[in-house]
Formats: structure tokens, C-alpha cells, sequence
């Protein structure tokens, strides 16, 4: 068992992440965008604050417009996901999701014009066929909450991204405070904005908040990085990105959602361009070495 200490925790983070997508659909039922976001945020910020409270000390003037970016850059995916499920399916909303793996490398070739290697082509264009038979309606069209979810996985990407750049050099907890800290601040703000204060609080309304944010969030996050001290590189990629079947998995049982075999095609070729995209280095590892 202790063999299997790494990828038994982030197969942990997959599920938890997998089910957060059920939970925010249904959170949607009690509270807005920004008011599930807000209470989710400021939650799980007091939560690591708590546990990796000495942590707080390595907060310097550099991990703060770097966690603060991160945070922004955080804010912008979930509520992309969020709003995009007011209008689509947490199953397509949690595949749609799952292609930030294929967009990162893109992000790179842009501002560090990293070469995209044949594996990614193949994989971006396989990810591109199966979103084709998951969202595209009778009429070619696409519904506005699969747009939102592929925009929020642009997003997600972007955070990865810049989360892998920053953390060569900063504390990645330190960093990650700080970001649920500036998420929460952009969500009250959008609160703010909007006037829109609640005016009823529901038991599993708030039920919903306290598993976003402590299983979601929090223990979703500490099995992760314990995790990724086990696991390797890709066996960890790859075991997170079954969070999207788990997603689709969870929406089905707890949602009652169906899915069309076009739609279970689609899911298909999107996970599979998500591994092919995950397991190049080994392909390429092989190569060399035979």
C-alpha cells in the first residue's frame, strides 16, 4: 500500500475535484456566481491559512503580486465554469474543462515560442473533434455554456501555467494563500458590484459551501501536493485528468443527467487526446532509448 501512497492520493484530488463540478451545479440552486464563489474562496483561504499557518510568514512583497495574480487569474476560470454551468451540463462542463492539459502548451509556444511538438498537434486536434460531437448541436451551433467552459479552460490553463512558472522560485503554499485570498477579494467585489447581497441562507445551501471549499479546495489540494512527493510527473497527470470522467460520472448518478452516445463519443476522444497529450514524454523516452 505504501507503494501506492502517491497515486492513491491523487486519484483522492481527481474524485474531489470530479465532484466539485455536481457541487457547484447544485450550489447554483441556493446562491449566485459570485456568492458561492465568495463563500468557497474564503473558506478554503481560512482553512490553509489554519493548517500551513506557518507558511504566512514567507509572504513577501514577490509572493503577493505573484499570488495575487495567480488569484485573478483563479477568479477568471471559476467563474467562466461557474457561469458556463447556469446554461450547460456539469458532465460537458467538466470534459470541456479537462482540455486546459492540451492549451498550456500553446500558452508556452506563444510567450516563450516553445516549439509544439507532433504529439500536441495530434492531441489539440483530437480534443478538437471530440468537443466537436460533445457540444455541437444539430445546427453546428454551440451552446453558450460549453463556450463559457472552453474559455474557462483557456483560463485554467493560463493558471497552470504561470503557477509552474512561479512556484521555481516562491513557496507553491505561500503562493496558493495568497491566491485564495485574492479570489476571495475579486468575488466580494463582484458581490459588491453587482448589489448582490443574500437575502436568504438555506442549510444545504451552505452544506454545499463547506464541501467546496474543505473537500474541494482544501483536501483536494494537501492530497495533491503530498501526492505529487510520491507520484511521478505523468502517472500524477494523467490520474488528475480522470477528474473529468468523475465529473461526468457524478453528474450522472446524483444529477440524473443523459448522455447521448454522440456525447459519450466526444468524452472519449477528448480524455484520449488528454492521456496522448500526458504520455508523450514516455513515447519519447522509449524512442531515445531503444
Amino acid at each position: 500500500m505504501q507503494k501506492y501512497k502517491g497515486e492513491l492520493l491523487m486519484l483522492i484530488t481527481a474524485i474531489m475535484w470530479g465532484s466539485g463540478f455536481v457541487g457547484m451545479a447544485k450550489g447554483l440552486e441556493h446562491w449566485s456566481v459570485f456568492q458561492l464563489m465568495a463563500g468557497r474562496f474564503f473558506l478554503a483561504s481560512v482553512i490553509l491559512s489554519l493548517v500551513f499557518y506557518k507558511k504566512l510568514k514567507l509572504i513577501n512583497k514577490t509572493v503577493l503580486w505573484k499570488g495575487s495574480l495567480l488569484g485573478a487569474i483563479l477568479f477568471l476560470a471559476f467563474t467562466l465554469q461557474t457561469w458556463g454551468l447556469e446554461y450547460t451540463t456539469a458532465s460537458k462542463n467538466a470534459f470541456l474543462t479537462a482540455i486546459n492539459v492540451i492549451i498550456v502548451p500553446i500558452i508556452a509556444y506563444i510567450i516563450y515560442k516553445r516549439r509544439i511538438d507532433r504529439f500536441e498537434f495530434i492531441a489539440a486536434g483530437v480534443a478538437i473533434v471530440g468537443i466537436g460531437f460533445l457540444s455541437l448541436q444539430d445546427s453546428l451551433t454551440i451552446n453558450i455554456g460549453d463556450f463559457l467552459s472552453i474559455l474557462c479552460a483557456i483560463a485554467f490553463a493560463f493558471d497552470i501555467f504561470y503557477t509552474n512558472v512561479f512556484v521555481k522560485s516562491e513557496d507553491a503554499l505561500a503562493l496558493t494563500i495568497v491566491q485564495f485570498y485574492s479570489a476571495t477579494v475579486c468575488s466580494v467585489i463582484g458581490v459588491i458590484v453587482l448589489q448582490d447581497y443574500p437575502t436568504t441562507y438555506t442549510t444545504e445551501g451552505i452544506g454545499i459551501i463547506v464541501y467546496l471549499a474543505v473537500f474541494c479546495t482544501g483536501v483536494a489540494y494537501v492530497c495533491q501536493n503530498l501526492g505529487m512527493q510520491y507520484a511521478n510527473p505523468t502517472k500524477s497527470a494523467i490520474i488528475l485528468s480522470t477528474e473529468a470522467l468523475f465529473g461526468t460520472m457524478f453528474s450522472v448518478l446524483l444529477l440524473n443527467e443523459l448522455l447521448t452516445g454522440r456525447m459519450i463519443f466526444g468524452c472519449i476522444l477528448i480524455f484520449f487526446a488528454i492521456l496522448f497529450a500526458e504520455v508523450k514524454p514516455s513515447f519519447k523516452r522509449k524512442k531515445i532509448f531503444s
